[in-house]
């Protein structure tokens, strides 16, 4: 159960991260930021990024194994990368519409499927 738990809340924190990082780049499109300066727009993604903190660092203590969880740090760091990626894809098809899937964008994803393969595989 632990493990679910873990996945959930780096899923929630990666969907803040993406807006942290990403979502100022669509405020072109609301008339009340696109006005705004960088100060405010480092302001406004430091406030999504403490949200995005407040899900991963329970994720962390929750999924490690020192703490009782069923994750190494390696494989910590890997499930979040992948979660990571996929969240930004979707949100950048779906939820900021800017760009469009494309076959190297799909390999480039197996092959990070193929990476969390060999971090979790027992050799």
């Amino acid at each position: 159960m632990k493990s679910i738990y873990t996945v959930g809340l780096l899923i929630l924190s990666n969907i803040f991260m993406t807006l942290a990082w990403y979502g100022h780049l669509q405020f072109k499109n609301f008339t009340s930021l696109k006005s705004l300066g960088l100060f405010s727009i480092v302001l406004i993604s430091w406030g999504l990024a403490f949200f995005e903190y407040i899900f991963q660092v329970p994720a962390n203590k929750l999924g490690f194994k020192e703490n009782g969880g069923p994750f190494s740090m390696f494989e910590l760091k890997t499930i979040q990368e992948a979660i990571s990626l996929i969240v930004f894809a979707l949100m950048t098809t779906f939820v900021f519409k800017t760009e469009k899937m494309a076959w190297n964008h799909l390999v480039g994803f197996l092959l990070i499927v193929l990476a969390v393969f060999v971090i979790f595989k027992k050799w």
